[in-house]
Parts: C-alpha cells; structure tokens; sequence
C-alpha cells in the first residue's frame, strides 16, 4: 500500500511502530531512542488498580520521499517494578542547552517544561534521574509571547488576565492536575546522523509552555520528570512545530520495547523498509485512531461485532503512549476474557479474588507455553502479534505464578492501545 500523502500506522510482529504521514518533502529525520521505566515482565498487578485510575482520568480527557537521516537524542531514565511505566527521552533547550527529561506523550499537543522558578513542582523523582527546570532568563535565544501577538490569540488554551502581559496557559487532568505558565519560543536542539555516519548538529526554534506551578500528581516524586514531548496531530505538536520548518516529514515512528530493561526507538520521520505493512489512521479524529476488525485469539477470531470497534461507527483504536494499559470496549474484552480463560483450563486458575483478573499457573512451564498468542487486526492486512508476555502482567516478581491481565475493560467507546 502507498501511503505517501496519507496518514498511516505501521505495526510489526514484535513492536508497534507508528507513523503519521502528511509531507515527504524534508531530507532528515529525527530519531530518539527511549528507555521505559516500567517494563513489562517486573510489574505487579497490585499496582494496577492505580495504573487503570490514572488511565481512566487520561481517557476522560482524551475522548472530550525518502529521508536520509535521523535525529538521534540521548536517552535517560529507568525502570522500577513499583512505577508507573511511561518512556521519556532528554532534550535540550535554548542558548544554555538545558537538559530536561521530558515524557514522550503522543495525545498531547502541548510540550511543556518545568521552569525556573516554578511554584509547587517536583523536586526529586524515583525514576533515577536527576530533575532539572529551564530558566528563559538564563537564555539568550529564549523570547516570551506577548499578549497582544496574533500567536497568542490563535492559540486555544491560551489566557491573558492583564492586558500587555505575556500569554499565558493552563492545563488541567481530569483528576485535578495541573500546569500553568506561559509561553516562550526558544531554540531546541537535535544531532542529525546520515546515512554516511556523519552527524551534525542543529537546533529550531519551537514554542512551548513554561510551567511555574503545577498541582496534584504532577506534584509527585513516584514518576516526576521535568515536563511532557508532545506528539500529539495537532499544529502545537513537536512534530507539527518541526514539519512547518521543513526540518522533518509530519511523521514519526515509535517501537516501544516491554520486555527486559525496555527501552525503545521514536523516529521523526519515514521508515523506508519493504516488508512493512501500513493500516491508515482516521484523519477525522482528534487522536490517532485506527480501524481494528478483529482480535484472534491462538489463530481463531473472537465473537465480536466489527462495528463496536470501527472507526465509522464512530468508535475505533487510539493508539496513546501516555496509556499505560490497553483498554478493549466491553463488546471486545468480554469475549476476548473468555477465550484466554478456555485456553488455559488445566494448566491455570482463574483468580477473582484481586484488583485485576488474574490466573494462578497451576504447571511448572513458561506462560509463553501455558497461554495463547493474541493477534490484533487492523484494516489494510496490518497484524498486532502479541506474546503472552506482551499482555500478561506478573503481580510480584517473587511469586512467579501468578500473572494478570494487561489488557482492561474501556469505560468509553474507544480501545486504547498504551504504551
């Protein structure tokens, strides 16, 4: 399928790999290779209940050419069984080149950073890494938006309570969170490696918010980092932002790693690779939706209704990194129970007794033999495979015989697909 012009995802068999394709006109990509936190064989299904909270008060605000080189950034961060799993990359901003580590976060539209000085923020994180703020003063390249500037009138959260002050935002989660700052436009900086092993180095001027307070979770030392990447469709994205310069495509990539240390590759920019299988995204959506037919369970399909999981039905798939589980639509996730459960009569109990729907292994045999392969299918031929220890979550590393479900009951009429 030729998706040149069109938005399109990619999926391969052991990772997903997104890409938005708008415009192959740029000559360089940018790449940055991730760690995750949390991975997927260390987490404990005691936690979950927290994850499927945060989840469910992200979904809540959720649903209201040929390039020749890549932009590589340094990666930082990383895992502990007891955190929350999210991927995050450090980057560096203005003439000081600050560092920040920031969390790769593709349903945002906004990137924004802590700043100095900033009321109420984080301190110190559990995620190993030292937490650092960007001071726009300490900046030479650094330029505050005012007011009265037609940037500031076009942008939808923007506020301006005094008249000749500077724009300021706001932004507020569904369970209470929230940042607020102004905007600044400073210079963001990349290292592009091409196909002859040369790197150079460069920078754009990108606008972003600057947070001066924040409360709630954000507030909180269990996953704090220094502010949020934004790779969301929209025109403030930071690949909307870079596209508009003719720096890269309006499109990235993003293989997220859950098995091991983690770990993964974000690429701004077009994969060029023949064997890839390419699913389009629903343009009409404010998110990036896909359009799931089916799930198949050991090779056969489920019982479920291609119309509570078509994006024509005003429904679909969004694929969200911020997620940290993945949500089936009740229509789907019943079925799709059932079918593990059967699979695994003999060699697993069923546990109802936990937070989550958990199985107690009864045999002594990796799960990868105990439990079925699951296969999500998506329109254009394109085919999730998963492992069982791509969607079984162990609820303590010291008890390795029990496993529970990374897959939950959406409360919406969408399936997310987290990271």
């Amino acid at each position: 399928m030729n998706c040149n012009s069109r938005k399109c995802v990619i999926l391969s068999v052991s990772c997903m790999i997104f890409i938005l394709f708008v415009s192959t006109s740029a000559s360089a990509a940018l790449t940055l290779n991730l760690e995750r936190n949390f991975p997927l064989l260390n987490r404990r299904a005691n936690n979950i209940t927290e994850l499927q909270l945060r989840d469910s008060r992200r979904h809540a605000r959720i649903l209201k050419e040929n390039t020749n080189g890549a932009i590589d950034f340094q990666v930082a961060g990383n895992f502990d069984p007891l955190i929350a799993g999210l991927y995050f990359a450090k980057v560096k901003l203005g003439s000081a080149a600050t560092e920040l580590s920031l969390q790769i976060d593709t349903g945002s539209d906004l990137t924004w950073v802590t700043c100095k000085p900033c009321d109420n923020c984080p301190k110190s994180t559990v995620l190993g890494i030292e937490l650092n703020s960007y001071d726009p003063k300490s900046s030479t390249t650094a330029s505050l938006v005012p007011c009265s500037s037609q940037t500031c009138a076009s942008l939808r959260s923007s506020s301006c309570s005094v008249p000749g002050s500077q724009c300021t935002y706001s932004l507020e989660y569904q369970d209470g969170s929230k940042t607020l700052g102004y905007y600044v436009y400073d210079r963001f900086a990349f290292n592009t490696i091409f196909k002859n092993s040369f790197t150079g180095s460069s920078s754009a001027p990108i606008l972003f918010g600057c947070s001066a307070h924040q409360d709630g979770e954000l507030t909180w030392n269990k996953a704090a980092v220094d502010g949020i990447l934004a790779f969301g469709p929209q025109a403030l994205s930071i690949v909307s932002q870079l596209s508009s310069q003719g720096i890269a495509p309006k499109a990235f990539s993003h293989c997220f790693r859950g098995d091991g240390v983690g770990g993964g590759i974000l690429v701004l920019g077009q994969i060029l690779e023949p064997s890839i299988i390419y699913t389009p995204l629903d343009s009409s959506q404010s998110h990036y939706t896909l359009n799931m037919q089916s799930i198949a369970v050991n090779g056969q399909s489920l019982p479920i209704d291609p119309a509570v999981l078509s994006t024509s039905t005003g429904q679909g798939t969004i694929v969200d990194t911020g997620t940290t589980l993945v949500y089936l639509v009740p229509e789907a996730y019943q079925p799709f129970l059932n079918a593990i459960t059967a699979a695994v009569t003999g060699l697993a109990t069923p546990l109802q007794s936990l937070d989550n729907f958990c199985y107690h292994v009864l045999v002594i045999a990796s799960i990868n033999v105990i439990f079925p392969r699951v296969s999500l299918k998506f329109s254009g031929g394109a085919s999730l495979n998963l492992r069982p220890v791509d969607y079984l979550i162990r609820y303590d590393k010291t008890d390795g015989a029990t496993w529970c479900m990374g897959f939950q009951k959406a409360q919406d009429r969408f399936t997310i697909l987290g990271g």
